[in-house]
């Protein structure tokens, strides 16, 4: 994966477009879905029955039937509606408008395979792996990326002072590392 420049203020403003539409989007149809299955399927007892005049001796001897728990509906209704969506998304992630959310879901992505074998890989480093060194090179600048975009100053001094003991070990053995060297593939030997 090759790391790309993007915009933040695009960055951010389709994010934001994208987590409130798709809430809404959940909310309108987890909404539909529930009232649609209940109504197709719920049991005839909330129907209205048409029935004789009660004397007030047949009210007291009457059971009242207590209102149906549509529980299993509605979560399917969610369930549904929350299938629909992703499916939406899936379809869209490819378009112009989530180029942006879509790069740094995939940078995400690839932190994420990354950190789950991050200590293997800083071990093999430190004894001057070149593709531990190729990925920790491209781990820390998709960091520094996605921490800018995502404004999280927290942790950017300690990412900085790693990236710099990385950039000195590369310049004490003199290799030539660049984050467009780095392919998934390499973690398979960690």
């Amino acid at each position: 994966m090759i790391l790309k420049n993007i915009e933040k203020a695009i960055y951010r403003k389709r994010l934001n477009i994208v987590i409130v539409s798709f809430i809404a989007s959940l909310l309108v149809l987890s909404l539909a879905y529930g009232q649609g299955l209940i109504a197709l399927f719920a049991d005839s007892v909330n129907m209205p029955v048409p029935v004789a005049p009660v004397t007030e001796a047949a009210v007291e001897l009457s059971p009242v039937a207590a209102p149906e728990n549509n529980f299993k509906l509605n979560f399917f209704g969610v369930l549904m509606a929350l299938l629909t969506c992703v499916f939406a998304l899936h379809r869209l992630k490819t378009s112009e408008f989530f180029t942006e959310v879509y790069y740094v879901w995939q940078v995400k992505q690839q932190q994420n395979y990354i950190y789950r074998k991050l200590k293997k890989i800083k071990a093999a480093a430190k004894n001057d792996d070149v593709d531990a060194l190729i990925i920790l090179n491209f781990y820390y600048a998709s960091l520094k990326q996605i921490y800018v975009l995502d404004d999280n100053t927290l942790t950017m001094s300690k990412l900085n002072k790693d990236i710099a003991e990385l950039d000195a070990q590369i310049q004490s053995k003199q290799l030539t590392i660049s984050t467009e060297q780095y392919q998934q593939a390499m973690l398979a030997a960690y």
